[in-house]
Parts: C-alpha cells; sequence; structure tokens
C-alpha cells in the first residue's frame, strides 16, 4: 500500500517490532513470553506511553504471524483504510 514500516524502532524509552511514522502505527508481535503478568504488565505501560505521543498500535500473537501470514497482512490493510482519508 506504499506504506514504510521500519523494524525494531526505538520510540521514548521503548522498542517497537515495526512502525510506520507516516500513520504513526506500531505493530508489535507477541510471543508466549507476552502472557506472562509481568511482561504483560510492561506492554501495557509501554503501549499506554505510546498512546500518549500519538502513536497507534496493533498487536499480533507470533503463532498468528507463523500461521496465518496472509491474515496478518489483511488485518493491518483494513486498519489502513479504516485509518486513512
Amino acid at each position: 500500500m506504499g506504506y514504510d514500516f521500519h523494524r525494531q524502532k526505538p520510540i521514548d524509552n521503548f522498542i517497537v517490532d515495526f512502525f510506520c511514522k507516516d500513520l504513526m502505527l506500531a505493530i508489535e508481535l507477541d510471543g508466549y513470553t507476552h502472557t506472562f503478568e509481568e511482561v504483560a504488565d510492561r506492554d501495557e505501560r509501554k503501549e499506554q506511553r505510546l498512546r500518549e505521543l500519538g502513536v497507534r498500535m496493533i498487536r499480533f500473537k507470533d503463532d498468528d504471524v507463523m500461521n496465518n501470514m496472509e491474515g496478518v497482512l489483511f488485518e493491518i490493510e483494513e486498519w489502513i483504510r479504516k485509518h486513512t482519508p
């Protein structure tokens, strides 16, 4: 769709898996460790801080990326269609 995403992009005190500045969109890929309470709490603080900076976020499970890449890409494209003129 013509948007440039950067991998492992530092924003504030965090690193997001993928980031598109034009969309102010971060994409995070969550492995099984994100089910641990400590990691989930850190994810929540990260997401809250990024929202304060105007960054919106989409999260996907690693399993979805590995087993349903077409569905993940479709969801990202739908997000872009919904949030851009």
